[in-house]
């Protein structure tokens, strides 16, 4: 049962922090063109976004009364350290190119991530992988194109 804590945690963290590391970077990278911005909401999100995620998933798993102590812990941590070390592979790319080229590096490895993560469950769980990346993707895309547009709403509304 620790390995459904661990599968659990990863999971969620992954996804999370990949979609919530692109629609920051985005929104922020559209209505700021800062690269200082952009690693600061991604560094802020990563320790901020992970705590609370983890704590989540803490009373998400507790509220079922179905798992022990020690299987909660397990999917507490997995998800603050996957959340967290997923939202930071997304400060290298901001740190080794320029803003406009860290995005879409960004956007490429976060939608190989989700695509991965994705896959990969869909195999387990014996359903169609392509329909679930394919549904993933959408989402995920969907995120990306909307917090690109909210933050040049934002610079033009607020400058």
């Amino acid at each position: 049962m620790a390995e459904h804590s661990v599968k659990v945690g990863f999971s969620f963290g992954a996804t999370s922090g990949v979609i919530t590391a692109l629609g920051l970077m985005m929104g922020l990278h559209s209505g700021t063109g800062s690269q200082l911005v952009v690693i600061g909401g991604i560094l802020t999100i990563a320790i901020a976004d992970a705590f609370s995620d983890a704590l989540g998933i803490h009373v998400s798993e507790e509220s079922e009364n179905i798992h022990t102590p020690k299987q909660i812990w397990v999917a507490t941590i997995s998800t603050f350290l996957s959340k967290f070390i997923f939202a930071l592979t997304f400060v290298v790319p901001v740190l080794l190119f320029k803003l406009n080229t860290a995005v879409l590096v960004n956007i490429a490895w976060g939608l190989s991530v989700l695509s991965v993560v994705s896959f990969k469950m869909a195999k387990e769980q014996n359903v169609r992988p392509w329909k679930v990346v394919m549904e993933h993707m959408i989402i995920a895309s969907t995120v990306i194109i909307i917090t690109h547009y909210l933050g040049y709403w934002i610079a033009l509304r607020f400058n």
